[in-house]
């Protein structure tokens, strides 16, 4: 038996209806993304050291958490450019390790970084140095890579200076962060006790020299955290101001331009102790910042086609892990883990793509003192 066809063309309802059938017939193909956290083990939740997970990139669902390597307190972690190196911000020291096979990490060296309280580490993108940031003795340290991963003495030192208004937290420098510009020309410190982002200038050996000029301006009060590149801009999340700037940069001198000064948190909300973390998601599109006591992530827009980049507010939402000193969006860009160190927690939230907002997932995993996700990007092809 048959059947006459009156119409042989499909509408285009008809054809979008038949073309999400097709796509939802196609196989998904997951992939486990692996991460590695920083934790306090000093505090309460039982944590030895940094720990390896896994998160699969379609279902947002974590897999087992597992030792990666034992530590005292690897608080911030960097990962080389090659993916073959882990390093740590321990209290007084920075240490190197070699990621294994089973993702688990060898111990490789440990340098003196001559400053307490590590609070950050990084590499430069070229994977020959190592800097670290000590928030209380308010100095800043590069150690040469070498070849098998091993860290060299350190051959740049430089201790900050000046103070704040804020008579509580900036009578001294506190360096929270340290990086290098996507060029490895310049190496920028954000400095919560003097409102400042200093500027260093890299020699051939790797040592600092300020650069001219030495420093940019933040807002009175505002306590810079953390710092995010994009292109000729820099994004600044302020931890004491609960806020977040806009920076222009000049890729000749270093120096930066004050653009924007927007909230993280709804005006008439009382700050508490601050923001945290600062993350732009892989189009460029959205930036994403964590504020702690208030336990808010907040999501902005930016604005691709102004010659400023000014950002928009997009969302507060509260986060699902308590006092978010850290999150990362995962290489996908489906996915963000929060890590709450106060309920020894992760949580897994899930990023719209069309307007970068966030969902909470069911998705979560218990660790002590989570205080850094660290994801390994896939390898390239």
């Amino acid at each position: 038996m048959t059947f006459p066809m009156r119409n042989r063309l499909l509408t285009p309802r008809q054809f979008q209806i038949v073309l999400a059938i097709l796509l939802m017939a196609l196989p998904i193909h997951a992939k486990e993304e692996t991460f590695y956290l920083g934790t306090f083990t000093h505090a309460p939740g039982g944590s030895q050291g940094i720990y390896v997970g896994t998160l699969d990139d379609v279902t947002g669902r974590l897999g087992p958490l597992r030792l990666a390597a034992k530590a005292r307190d690897p608080g911030f972690l960097a990962l080389s450019p090659d993916h073959r190196f882990v390093f740590a911000a321990l209290p007084n020291s920075v240490a190197s390790f070699a990621v294994q096979p089973d993702g688990t990490l060898r111990p490789l060296s440990e340098q003196p970084a001559g400053g307490e309280d590590l609070c950050h580490v990084s590499v430069d993108h070229a994977g020959r140095e190592v800097f670290v940031a000590s928030y209380n003795s308010g100095i800043v340290a590069g150690f040469p890579v070498a070849a098998d991963g091993t860290l060299r003495p350190r051959v740049a030192f430089q201790v900050l200076t000046g103070s704040g208004p804020n008579k509580l937290r900036q009578t001294a420098p506190h360096a929270h962060s340290i990086y290098a510009d996507p060029a490895d020309k310049f190496v920028y410190v954000c400095d919560l006790g003097t409102d400042k982002i200093w500027i260093f200038r890299r020699g051939p050996d790797g040592e600092l020299a300020p650069a001219d000029p030495p420093f940019a301006a933040a807002p009175p009060g505002s306590g810079p955290r953390h710092l995010f590149f994009d292109g000729r801009f820099v994004y600044l999340v302020s931890e004491m101001g609960v806020s977040t700037c806009v920076f222009e940069r000049n890729a000749s001198t270093g120096a930066l331009r004050l653009v924007q000064q927007v909230s993280n948190i709804p005006a008439g909300v009382h700050p508490g102790s601050g923001s945290a973390e600062i993350a732009l998601d892989r189009s460029g599109q959205r930036l994403y910042v964590s504020t702690r006591v208030q336990d808010v992530l907040t999501v902005f827009r930016v604005d691709r086609n102004s010659a400023s980049k000014r950002l928009t507010f997009v969302q507060n939402i509260p986060s699902p892990a308590m006092f978010p000193r850290s999150f990362a969006l995962d290489p996908s860009g489906r996915w963000m883990i929060v890590a709450g160190q106060n309920d020894n927690r992760l949580a897994v939230m899930k990023i719209d793509a069309p307007s970068g907002r966030l969902t909470p997932t069911d998705e979560s995993a218990s660790v002590g003192s989570p205080v850094c996700v660290l994801f390994v990007p896939p390898a390239a092809p």
